[in-house]
């Protein structure tokens, strides 16, 4: 079969990118569409794919205004010519699902959740900083943003979710069922050391994340805590952290490899839809401490892997960090459950899944031109 990707955009690293390595894995000769890409931003082997960016790369200053540019990513994916492909896989967490693929084609969408910032829009503004005016400006933007999204939604044969809450959103705002199959993890070797001195938080540096949480617990805690990652709440972060909170940027693979194998215990302050990073944490034996919603309920075992905070408040976290202070974790343990997030899991459960979606989708289109056929007689 031909086959397409599609993802949302190529101008950050995270747990979506992941998985679009690993779907790249699945068809690596696979052209990948996405809205912008680049590629400073992107790890090199990125370099070497067939990517196919859309004309908002053209537009002026796309790096620094792209999300200013949010009322035209429905336009430039749908504009895609995908008449040449018989499957297409979108990993979509906005607007890659909204392709308009051949009609006889088979589209699947692993979706690592609905647009966050149409239909989380009071969390996502408080968390931006945004004021009154600019809300009041926002609404109607948003208004046509839902509109179109649960019309894209129509667009997709088979939804793919990340997580349990993630496919009970799917089915809140689109009425659509969705398979949940977790994220691939890259489980490095294994070696038992004692843990670090330090608490260890990071990723993309913005808002959502929370990581402010993490860095007043650790500061009014007088306790190390490590910070990997850039974004634009990097400054702001930086502002409010006191002596014992170290940023370090970006960091390679084999250094955030060690990071978490240093490291006392993985704080994880944001409600995430599924979360990567807690895994990465545990697949060097080490536990996660976890706000108690989103994706970490389906990672992290009280007790076992981690403990949760129930409240997404600087004391409550203090009171969590402080408590991992004197408990003791079986590191082995913790690396076992890990891998049951492997990436080679993660590879066969989609590809059987995918050839069961296609078989399925044949299947009802012969059934609906025998239909048609018989009708016509």
């Amino acid at each position: 079969m031909r086959v397409a990707l599609i993802h949302d955009y190529l101008n950050q690293y995270g747990g979506a990118e992941r998985v679009l390595e690993a779907l790249h894995d699945l068809f690596p000769t696979a052209p990948i569409y996405t809205s912008i890409y680049d590629p400073d931003a992107m790890p090199s082997v990125c370099r070497a794919w067939d990517i196919r960016p859309s004309w908002m790369q053209r537009l002026p200053a796309w790096r620094r205004l792209f999300r200013a540019y949010v009322l035209l990513y429905p336009l430039a994916f749908e504009h895609f010519d995908l008449s040449a492909y018989d499957l297409v896989i979108s990993s979509s967490s906005a607007f890659a699902k909204g392709i308009i693929p051949r009609p006889d084609a088979v589209h699947i969408c692993y979706c690592h959740t609905p647009m966050r910032f149409a239909w989380r829009t009071s969390d996502y503004l408080a968390r931006e900083g945004f004021g009154a005016v600019r809300r009041a400006a926002l609404t109607p933007p948003l208004v046509l943003l839902r509109m179109w999204d649960v019309v894209s939604a129509q667009r997709v044969d088979a939804f793919i979710a990340n997580s349990r809450v993630v496919a009970q959103r799917i089915w809140r705002y689109y009425r659509r069922e969705a398979v949940v199959v977790p994220p691939p993890v890259d489980l490095p070797p294994f070696c038992e050391t004692p843990p670090g001195a330090y608490f260890l938080a990071g990723g993309r540096l913005i808002p959502y994340k929370r990581l402010d949480l993490a860095v007043q617990a650790c500061t009014r805690l007088r306790l190390p805590l490590k910070i990997f990652g850039d974004g634009r709440d990097r400054a702001r972060l930086q502002a409010m952290a006191g002596p014992t909170i170290e940023f370090l940027g970006r960091v390679s693979e084999a250094e955030r490899r060690a990071l978490f194998a240093g490291c006392r215990a993985f704080i994880f302050p944001g409600e995430e839809d599924f979360g990567i990073a807690p895994l990465e944490a545990m697949a060097a034996g080490r536990p996660v401490i976890a706000y108690a919603r989103g994706g970490a309920l389906e990672t992290v075992v009280e007790g076992v892997t981690g403990r949760f905070f129930h409240q997404q408040t600087v004391e409550a976290l203090m009171e969590a960090i402080a408590a991992t202070l004197t408990e003791r974790y079986n590191a082995r343990a913790i690396r076992r459950h890990a891998e049951q997030f492997r990436r080679e899991t993660f590879l066969e459960r989609m590809r059987l899944l995918i050839e069961e979606i296609i078989e399925k989708s044949r299947g009802k289109r012969q059934e609906a031109r025998g239909e048609s056929g018989c009708e016509s007689s």
